[in-house]
This record gives structure tokens, sequence and C-alpha cells, in this order.
């Protein structure tokens, strides 16, 4: 016997939706069309002195920050984009804050986590740093708030009907738990040690591509590390290229003014700017083949000019003796001078015989 098809049954809303839902439905359609990009903030167990300090800076900085129910927004989003894709469904779960903007949402993200609001400690946060007691008037009348002290070991005395804390007191060690007696104390001392921020769950572009919190944190050390070094890459190429724009051309005619020199140089061809390092290399070259041949031939009457010696610091002489022993580690041969065939060779091309 064939198995029956199963039919899912599927709800269809009859009766209209409630004014006051409509309305909200379509300030977020709006909201949706006119900012580029909404954060989703998860805001279970954040404190509303939190909430309120970030909706004042956030709305100086031009954001609409709003709260409504996950099933409104969700039915806002389908209105107008047609579909909404499963990882932004993911996203309105629990309690949830929205912050419209146009910022750029790394920016936003950076700002929002560099942005913390002090509060007093709750029993269960966990202490940032050592949590000390000052010492000096707490401005409490004694009572049985003493024996809180006493709990936790906080020197006290009564002076001029106030309690005196007697020295400086660490009530938790960083790290630690704050417990009930702990809060109290330093909600009663004015001490407010908890730093905290909104906690961002992801970031919707455009109403359909999500930046997940791990995405929005930036390491712009790495990243400016690997600009500057894109930079420096292309910027070689382009110059190797002879790519022509304003910053390469300096650096390319530069480098081709000193190949051209270069080369009408070894060519021995004589202009204005080349004829002194030609003159240079040819003095250089004929005194090195007048100091192997004037020892041979002293009938010749060769007499060679001594080149002014330069001062070596020990530092240039330690350097020099270091090159030395890593070439004769190599195994490489020193010439003690050049061969027959070169003077010869040399000797020809200088008197041109």
């Amino acid at each position: 016997m064939a198995s029956q098809p199963v039919f899912k049954r599927t709800y269809v809303r009859t009766k209209p939706y409630p004014e006051k839902k409509v309305r909200i439905v379509n300030e977020l359609k709006e909201l949706f069309s006119k900012y580029e990009n909404v954060f989703v903030i998860d805001i279970h167990e954040t404190s509303n002195r939190v909430l309120q300090e970030y909706r004042f800076w956030l709305r100086r900085r031009g954001a609409r920050v709003i709260k409504a129910k996950n099933t409104l927004v969700l039915i806002a989003l389908r209105q107008l984009m047609g579909n909404v894709s499963e990882d932004i469904e993911k996203l309105f779960t629990g309690e949830n804050l929205l912050i419209f903007s146009n910022e750029n949402p790394f920016e936003l993200a950076k700002w929002i986590w560099g942005t913390g609001v002090r509060r007093e400690a709750m029993p269960g946060d966990i202490a940032p740093f050592d949590l000390v007691a000052p010492a000096g008037n707490t401005n409490m009348s004694p009572g049985p708030i003493m024996s809180k002290f006493g709990k936790l070991k906080i020197p006290i005395k009564v002076q001029d009907g106030k309690i005196w804390i007697v020295k400086d007191t660490v009530v938790v060690k960083k790290g630690d738990k704050i417990n009930e007696d702990a809060a109290e104390i330093l909600k009663k001392l004015n001490i407010k040690p908890i730093f905290e921020t909104l906690k961002i769950k992801a970031a919707i572009l455009k109403g359909k591509y999500v930046i997940t919190v791990d995405n929005l944190k930036l390491d712009v050390g790495t990243y400016r590390s690997m600009i500057e070094d894109a930079v420096r890459y292309a910027f070689n190429l382009a110059v190797n290229t002879a790519y022509p724009t304003p910053e390469v051309l300096r650096v390319s005619i530069a480098k081709a003014h000193m190949e051209a020199l270069n080369l009408a140089v070894n060519a021995r061809y004589v202009t204005p700017e080349t004829a002194q390092y030609i003159l240079a290399k040819a003095v250089a070259e004929a005194n090195a083949l007048a100091a192997v041949i004037a020892p041979k031939a002293p009938e010749l009457g060769l007499q060679v000019a001594q080149q002014p010696q330069q001062v070596k610091t020990e530092e240039a002489k330690a350097e020099e003796k270091k090159a030395e022993e890593k070439k004769e580690e190599a195994g490489e041969e020193k010439k003690e001078g050049p061969s027959e065939e070169e003077v010869a060779a040399g000797f020809s091309s200088l008197f041109g015989s």
C-alpha cells in the first residue's frame, strides 16, 4: 500500500496587523533604506546607564538607535528585500538593539569597543585590576556595615562619628570574582571599576550582507604593514617598467640619466658631462698599467703617480680583514697582478699601437 503524502501546514494570517506594528514595520523599512548599515547589538544583561550613554554619543555621530521586536525587524526586511538569508535570521534572537548608520562599519565598531562606560561592580563581575579601598573618611556612619568591612579584612576605625579606613586595602585582586559584600562596599565608596561596552553581534550591510563580529576586528598594524609593502612593490614595478606617472618619472629620469652617463663613459663618448669621468678613468688605467711595466722596463723611465691614501678606521680595517678571510675560506685565489696578455692589451689601447 503506497504511503500517503504528508502535507506541511503553513500559517496564513487573516487578520490585519495592529496599526502600531504596521507603523513600526514602516519605520524600520525606511531606516533600512536610508542607512547603509545596521549593527545588531546584544543587550542582554547590559545596564540601562550604559545604553543611555551610548544612545547619547551615537546620536551625536549621526546614527539612529532603535529597539524593536525581532519578528517585526524580519518582517520589514522581507518586505523590503523579498527574502532574508539564514545568517541574518540567526542574528534576531534574544534582546537586541539596532544601530543604523552610514559610517564605515569597521570604524564604528572600533569606536564602540573603545568607548566604554564605567559602572558599579555587581556580584559575579571579574575584577579588571586590583580593587583598592583607599585610606580616609568613608562618610559612612557606624552600623551593620562595619561587619562587612571586617569580612573583607579592611581595617577601620570610628572617628568624629564616621567610619575611617586606616590604610589602603585591596578588596578584590585582579582576575578574582567580586562577591556581594565587596560589590556593596565598592558601591558605598563610589568606586566604579567595570568598563562596559556594547556587545556587537554583527553588522548588516545594505540589508543583505553580514559582517561577523570577528571580521569587524581589524589588526590595524598588520593591514598598515601590508599596504606599505604593496605600495613599495608597486612603485618598484612601476620604476622598472618606466610607467609614466609624476612619482615614477622623477626616479625613472634620474635612473636613465645615470645609465646613459655610465654607458657614455664606458664607450669613451666625450661630452661636457662625461669628459671628466673618461679622463679620470684613463688616468687611473694608465697609472695601473705603468705600475706594472715600470719595474720590468726601467729604461722607459715611466713615472707612476701616487694615489692619495685614505686613512682607514679600525672598524674599516676589521671589516676588510673579515672580507679577506671569507674569500680565503671560499677558496678564491688572489691575483698578484694582470697577466702578460692583459698588460700588452692595455699598453696597446693606451698608446694606440
